[in-house]
């Protein structure tokens, strides 16, 4: 019976969306795998835009917009940590 609950449990999708610019300019060639791996969960659909129209945020730090909400961070390791925390919960 466990099996068959895991198979049909609703585990919330979330919808992450990256500016494509702001992950040129961030994103560390170091951190790509684990982004990949963290991108490819069955539960987390995510999209690149050329544009988000967010400059200040984009000129400033790394960020992505998790269902609707502005995820900031420091540098490209910490924004990987923060979204891992956000679909956490």
């Amino acid at each position: 019976m466990k099996l068959i609950n895991n198979l049909f449990s609703k585990h919330k999708t979330y919808s992450i969306e990256f500016c494509q610019r702001n992950l040129d300019e961030f994103l560390k060639e170091e951190s790509l795998a684990e982004f990949n791996q963290f991108l490819s969960r069955k539960n987390i659909n995510y999209k690149e835009y050329e544009c988000q129209s967010k400059c200040k945020e984009c000129r400033l730090s790394p960020y992505a917009v998790v269902d609707g909400k502005l995820i900031a961070a420091e540098n490209s390791d910490e924004l990987l940590i923060k979204l891992k925390e956000e679909v956490k919960k």
